[in-house]
């Protein structure tokens, strides 16, 4: 049996770390980039490697498209020496940033910021890396339950989210000759340290939420990586072009 990888943006820490974790766990090999603490990278890998998976970092910048060509390289080489392949199996585009500013007060600087590292990167990056990724392989995009409901101060964030699920869907129709599945998970609220760790630390908003959430609580990052290791599994091969929320019943 093939040893499954997977190429997961923003792995160093948050929902990425747990998504890869989560997947090492279950036996799939992981690369994993990060935007800047090569230090912590470096421990997820260590991390990985103690559940018996190999792993590489490679440093990524997702809102700068003129790094991809050098990447696309790296991970060609990683796959060479490390596995002695050419393809890899998953690509989870995970890596992103939280920025809460009301609309009427959203600069330019702050929209393309979020453009570029929301939906631009993830675009130009997935179209990079369809040479090394394999036939019959899978994409997970990663959304957002504020794509669906109304939070003020996440417009142009959101807007982003909802291009990417629309992307999902022209992407599982465009590769489906290849084999290639694409979906995309929507998170709902998590603690943890995106967007300043407001949802974790915040214990208002915390409360706030979880009267909101049908199961009575936020939701905790092993919710969100368990729910990416069974979308990438064998199991639900046969899944495409669907948006999964994944949020405790959010705003119902």
């Amino acid at each position: 049996m093939t040893q499954h990888i997977a190429l997961v943006t923003g792995g160093s820490r948050g929902l990425g770390k747990n998504a890869a974790l989560k997947l090492a766990a279950k036996g799939t090999d992981i690369i994993l980039t990060y935007n800047s603490n090569v230090e912590e990278a470096q421990n997820v890998v260590r991390e990985i490697e103690q559940k018996g998976v190999k792993a590489v970092a490679l440093q990524l910048n997702v809102g700068d498209i003129t790094g991809f060509d050098v990447f696309v390289r790296n991970v060609h080489e990683q796959l060479k020496s490390v596995w002695q392949r050419e393809t890899f199996d998953y690509l989870l585009n995970n890596a992103g940033i939280g920025i809460n500013a009301p609309f009427a007060e959203t600069s330019v600087e702050q929209f393309d910021q979020l453009v570029n590292i929301h939906f631009k990167g993830p675009f130009f990056l997935t179209q990079s890396l369809l040479p090394l990724l394999k036939n019959g392989g899978r994409i997970l995009n990663v959304s957002s339950g504020l794509a669906r409901f109304c939070q003020p101060g996440y417009a142009a964030y959101a807007s982003m989210k909802g291009a990417m699920e629309v992307l999902t869907r022209y992407q599982a129709k465009e590769l489906g000759a290849r084999g290639i599945s694409v979906n995309i998970i929507a998170p709902g609220a998590i603690e943890t340290d995106f967007g300043g760790g407001v949802v974790r630390d915040n214990e208002q908003v915390n409360q706030h939420i979880a009267a909101q959430t049908a199961l009575g609580r936020v939701g905790l990052p092993d919710d969100i990586g368990d729910a990416i290791a069974a979308l990438l599994s064998d199991d639900l091969a046969w899944m495409n072009a669907q948006r999964v929320e994944v949020s405790g019943g959010m705003f119902l």
